[in-house]
């Protein structure tokens, strides 16, 4: 075979080549793609709402719902962890105290559980910068925020207004 012929039969089979691997090479595009979008939105899922950075370590855990009983009304109860103790209004954690340290990280999980007046709720916390939608009968939003002021705040529903607790951050 001539050289010429034989390069010319080195240029068909180096475009076979290329042309056996273009899938195998757009696949593995497309999966560093995703994986990019997926690490950037993991990140930024990471920061909390008075925050700029992403918080790495595990948060304190709060657990509410948001609910209302003929006796007493309109109300949030704590279904909690160590950080919310009673408040002293009897059985329960009705509109609990919340305690934290500064520079706490603390994820408070709210739900909506009233079944009598199928109300909506919401929860905030004007100091950090937490505000939740308002939530129909039983949807539940989470927030994670920075406890980085000290001092006795407020939170309440702005819906109504009576639904109101404290959060106590310590040094």
């Amino acid at each position: 075979m001539p050289k010429k012929a034989k390069r010319q039969q080195n240029v068909k089979n180096s475009k076979f080549t290329f042309s056996k691997y273009k899938y195998a090479i757009m696949i593995f595009v497309g999966i560093a793609v995703v994986v990019v979008i997926a690490g950037y939105f993991g990140i930024h899922s990471l920061i909390p709402v008075n925050g700029n950075t992403p918080a790495f370590a595990p948060p304190i855990n709060t657990f509410m719902k948001a609910s209302h009983s003929p006796q007493t009304g309109w109300l949030f109860t704590s279904q909690s962890t160590a950080a919310s103790r009673s408040n002293g209004m009897g059985a329960g954690f009705n509109s609990p105290t919340i305690f934290l340290k500064y520079g706490a990280l603390d994820s408070i999980h709210l739900i909506n559980e009233d079944a009598d007046t199928r109300s909506l709720h919401n929860l905030n916390i004007d100091t950090f910068n937490v505000h939740t939608k308002s939530l129909g009968y039983f949807e539940s939003q989470s927030l994670t925020f920075i406890a980085n002021k000290i001092g006795t705040f407020v939170y309440y529903c702005n819906i109504h207004p009576e639904m109101r607790g404290l959060i106590k951050v310590e040094q």
